[in-house]
């Protein structure tokens, strides 16, 4: 959903230019960002066939996960979001597939 981003004069309360904000800003919520550094670790980790990617090796995981710090239940903890950004990124790579 498309929101208005903030005004010159809310920046600059916190100190920031229109200029300061590319477009590619985003907020990621601690109880999420374990899962987010593994899924952006495993970005050359996607299976992919004739029509693109169709999902991450998961068989990669727990070894990306284990060289940032994670243990076997903190991985099985934040596998469920992973799932949920993998089927994002999914449907986003397929909508570009269509559009050109």
């Amino acid at each position: 959903m498309y929101e208005q981003g903030p005004s010159a004069e809310e920046l600059k309360t916190f100190g920031f230019l229109v200029g300061d904000l590319t477009g590619q800003d985003f907020e990621v919520w601690p109880d999420n960002w374990s899962a987010f550094k593994v899924f952006e670790a495993m970005s050359t980790q996607w299976r992919t066939g004739a029509c693109g990617a169709t999902g991450l090796d998961y068989t990669s995981i727990r070894h990306v996960a284990g060289f940032l710090g994670l243990t076997r239940s903190e991985v099985a903890d934040i596998f469920p979001d992973i799932r949920v950004m993998e089927a994002e990124a999914l449907g986003v790579m397929a909508d570009q597939r269509g559009s050109k």
